[in-house]
Parts: C-alpha cells; structure tokens; sequence
C-alpha cells in the first residue's frame, strides 16, 4: 500500500466495524483482500509460527518488520502491524515508529506488557508495565511519527492479567490521554460478556479494537453495535491452513496418490493469479527481448 495513504483513517470514520484478517506473509495478505477484509493483521503469533517459533518475543523486530513491509507492498488495504511490547522500552518504541512508517504500514500495535511477552493465550507470565510507563512509550511513539495518518494503538491486557475491568478502564483512558489514537481491549475468556462492558462503560472519543479469539459467537456487527470499531481475526487463516494441510498430506500417504484431495486444492492456476504471473508473462513480453544462443568467440 502506499505509504501516505490515510487509508485506515477513512475507513475508521466510516459507518460500520472495519475488519482485519490476521496474515504472515503476501500471498495471505492477498487471499484476506481478495475475500473482502478491510484491512491485514500483520500477526506476530502467524509469523512466528510461521518461522516454527513461540509467540514470544523470540523474532526481532526487523525480521517482523521485513514481513509486515512485503505484505504491505502486495496489497491495496491498509496494514495493521502487531509490534507485542514495543520491542523494549521507548527509545525502542521511536524506532519502529520510524521504520513501520517508512514500510507503508498503516498502524502499529503495542502492548502494556513487559518485553519480552509471551502469548496472551498461554498460561503463566502476563506481567503487566506499569500504566505511567506505557504512557510514555505512546507519547514516544507519537512523537516520533512523521505521517499524520499513521494509527498508534494501544493494546490492553489488564483482562488477559487478571486485573479485572476497573484497571482495563483506568489504563485506556491513560492511555488515549498519552495520545493513543484507538485502545485495542483484549481477552481470552470464552465470553464476550467483559468486552462488551468495556465498550458500554468507554466514554472516550476514541475508537476501540477487539479481537474475538476466543469469544467467537459474537458477531462483528454486534460488536460494532456495542461501540467497536476494530474488529481483528487475527489467527483464523493460519489455523485453517494448518487444518487443511495436515489433512491434505494424511490422505496423501494414506492413498499413496493425489486423487483424494484434488477437488479440495486449489488448482495452479489460482497460484499463478495470486503470484501476479499474468502480470510477469505480459512484462516480459514488452521489456525482455528473446534472443538466440550467443555464439563463443575462438
């Protein structure tokens, strides 16, 4: 996407909830615009199961960098990029404002956990920063961006800590008083239920993300209609790849041939059109000259 388009922004003031597909590379980033998302989730847990890695800080933030700038590149819809805990403490926070804005990416992600975090959905350590100190990695990353369009979201974890609504609440709205241009509520429970009383008890101007992860008989215009204006699927295509591709190789050596599974793959020529090489061939008709074997010199 180009890199002053405010796209997002638009979208953000437009009626309805913006939905986002989670994605780890181009060609996911490609089948989320094609089915219709308004925006990509540049997923960090996506990309470091894409990498056989733990969601865990364990990617560097170039590496993660390099992923959210391709898929920006492939696609016409804004890029949303999930930057965990900012990669450090606020210094580290200017950084990648800097280097997400000069890669296109429409808004950046960071939350108020301590670097480096671990997955909200695995048990154990969810150790929160304190919210003064998470203010200031928000006013730091406002402060060093340079494009007016670019979303700042400030992610809250305080129901994935267990610290209860109340704290929710009190952190966000430090939060959008740091500078925060959406707050993103989070939660692993299987209920929509506080997630929904966070959006009926938010009085701020400014807009709020979900991610119903776990809380999946919720629809999005539900959501929307209870105050959200972000709605993030942010896992959903690397699970179902995974489903698809490990049944796909069970029947491959179950049946010792292909038949099988032919009417669920995709045929080549899907790939090709995702690849571009419509594109390619015509290219290559206009700029590349054919040429016969050069003759060696004795």
């Amino acid at each position: 996407m180009d890199a002053f388009s405010p796209a997002l922004r638009e979208l953000l003031d437009r009626p309805g909830p913006v939905r986002a597909a989670g994605a780890h590379n181009p060609l996911g980033a490609r089948l989320a615009e094609r089915a219709g998302f308004d925006a990509v989730w540049s997923s960090g847990l996506e990309i470091s199961a894409s990498q056989g890695l733990p969601d865990a800080d364990i990617l560097t933030m170039t590496e993660l960098l390099a992923v959210a700038q391709s898929m920006a590149a492939a696609v016409s819809v804004p890029v949303i990029a999930d930057c965990d805990a900012g990669y450090g403490n606020a210094s580290n926070v200017m950084h990648l404002v800097r280097r997400y804005e000069a890669a296109g990416v429409a808004a950046v992600c960071i939350e108020d956990k301590t670097f480096p975090k671990v997955n909200s959905f695995v048990p154990g350590r969810q150790t929160l920063l304190p919210a003064e100190d998470f203010c200031n990695k928000i006013a730091a990353a406002k402060a060093a961006q340079s494009r007016p369009d670019l979303v700042v979201i400030a992610r809250l974890e305080a129901l994935v800590a267990g610290w209860g609504l109340d704290e929710a609440l009190r952190r966000g709205e430090a939060y959008a008083e740091a500078g925060a241009d959406m707050v993103l509520i989070h939660d692993k429970g299987k209920s929509p239920q506080p997630v929904l009383e966070f959006l009926q008890r938010w009085r701020r101007p400014v807009p709020v993300a979900v991610v119903p992860t776990t809380y999946h008989t919720v629809t999005a215009d539900e959501l929307s209609d209870a105050g959200a204006k972000l709605v993030i699927y942010a896992n959903h295509g690397l699970r179902a790849a995974i489903t698809a591709i490990t049944s796909a190789f069970d029947t491959i050596l179950r049946d010792g041939r292909t038949t099988g599974i032919e009417d669920r793959i995709s045929p080549l020529s899907t790939v090709f059109d995702l690849q571009g090489m419509r594109q390619f061939i015509e290219a290559e008709r206009r700029f590349v000259a054919e040429r016969g074997p050069v003759e060696g010199v004795a």
